[in-house]
């Protein structure tokens, strides 16, 4: 027996004490899927027009070498992220990371676009979710795509949702995953609106155009995600959190929350479990605002754990599909991802380790002194001891082993470009 194998032996003792099974939780977050994100790779460039500017609210600072400049470079900067993370998971695209020789537009698209995507995906064993891509685009015209007042802006980009639900549902026909399918556009203004009915009656109206196909729920379901601002809208965004909740939950579609896209005093923890009594399921987009939308890499900060806590300790695994969206170009992007995608894990494992029927037990009985006592000797149990010997079980590096292989990969590959 090995240090990692002893030191999470004796961890298991000291969880069972307190009646959690470290080996049921194990068991659990192995069959966990994180939706990793494609764009922290080259800081949201995509494939489509790489020279273009970035615009609707995007913006990625920084220039640290190593950017993926074509759709292989990417995989392979993705297949080493995921080599140095535990479980098998999810990929998450954007429409602007099609990898095809064809010169097309948006409203163009379709899955054979997508096909050597797919390809990958089946070697590696992995899902695949999507994204429209409603920014960055001459077609965003004047702040505005599905809201814009001009019917042919507004019918370009009911065209590209369209033809996304079917990528979509490509993907989920071929990996046997279901594919979310997530909408956000940067819709809005810069300051103050006379009318801010009009363009969220045109945004409604174009959304259920894009929705009028009925697909099977088996291989593609839709979200919508809402936002409080962003750049160039700081004043008014069309797709608010109260529009999309609606929209959401009248049109019986996933509602989207992202971790950076509401008020800094909101967490999005704390809406989970009002969003799970009513709607049909939830997506989250696991990011971390520094005083704004600012998606910056996740860490394991209070927030992560407090969504880790509520989709655990409310038994929302199977209504809840967990993605990332970050992207920092001040770092190493493979470092990035890995950091993130692991820290999630981490969040959702420490919850696991949870006495929860006790704790609610003692929360019944308004025993809220045997509650506070072991939600805080929790937070000195050595829970890091089980991350590591479930890293150890899925043949990655463990603790800061893994740095050492992104820095030899740094060397090798990412310098050379």
């Amino acid at each position: 027996m090995n240090e990692i194998e002893e030191r999470y032996e004796a961890a298991k003792k000291r969880y069972e004490a307190i009646g959690v099974d470290t080996e049921k939780a194990l068991e659990k977050l192995q069959e966990i899927k994180i939706s990793m994100h494609c764009w922290q790779g080259d800081d949201v460039n995509g494939f489509l027009n790489p020279d273009g500017e970035l615009t609707g609210g995007i913006m990625a600072t920084g220039n640290y070498p190593g950017a993926a400049r074509t759709p292989d470079e990417l995989r392979e900067d993705l297949n080493k992220a995921y080599s140095l993370i535990p479980g098998k998971h999810k990929l998450n695209l954007h429409a602007i990371y099609l990898d095809t020789d064809e010169a097309v537009d948006l409203n163009e698209i379709e899955p054979k676009h997508f096909s050597k995507w797919v390809d990958w995906a089946k070697e590696k064993e992995l899902g695949l979710d999507f994204n429209p891509t409603f920014f960055s685009h001459p077609m965003m015209k004047d702040g505005y795509t599905l809201a814009h007042p001009d019917k042919e802006v507004r019918d370009f980009w009911i065209e590209h949702g369209k033809r996304s639900r079917k990528i979509a549902e490509y993907f989920g026909k071929e990996l046997g995953q279901t594919c979310i399918d997530n909408f956000w556009m940067p819709d809005g203004m810069k300051d103050n609106p006379i009318d801010r009915y009009s363009p969220r009656k045109r945004l409604m109206e174009s959304l259920d155009e894009i929705f009028s196909e009925e697909i099977d729920e088996r291989y593609t379901q839709d979200a919508v995600e809402s936002k409080l601002f962003g750049l160039g809208a700081e004043a008014y965004t069309v797709g608010s959190h109260e529009f999309y909740m609606g929209y959401g939950l009248t049109r019986d579609k996933l509602i989207c929350l992202d971790a950076g896209h509401f008020h800094p005093t909101e967490f999005i923890s704390n809406k989970l479990s009002s969003l799970a009594l009513f709607s049909k399921g939830i997506m989250l987009h696991v990011s971390r605002p520094v005083r704004w939308d600012s998606d910056h890499v996740v860490l394991m900060d209070d927030e992560l754990q407090e969504i880790g806590k509520e989709i655990v300790r409310n038994d929302l695994l199977d209504k809840t599909n967990i993605g990332l969206d970050f992207f920092d170009a001040t770092i190493n992007r493979v470092a990035a991802w890995v950091v993130g995608t692991r820290n999630t894990q981490k969040a959702l494992l420490k919850a696991m380790l949870e006495p929860i029927e006790k704790l609610k037990d003692m929360e019944l009985d308004f025993d809220f002194t045997s509650r506070m006592v072991y939600t805080e000797e929790l937070k000195d149990f050595p829970y890091s001891d089980v991350w590591n010997y479930f890293c150890y079980k899925n043949n990655v590096p463990v603790g800061l082993d893994w740095l050492t292989e992104v820095r030899q990969y740094e060397k090798d590959v990412l310098s050379q470009r």
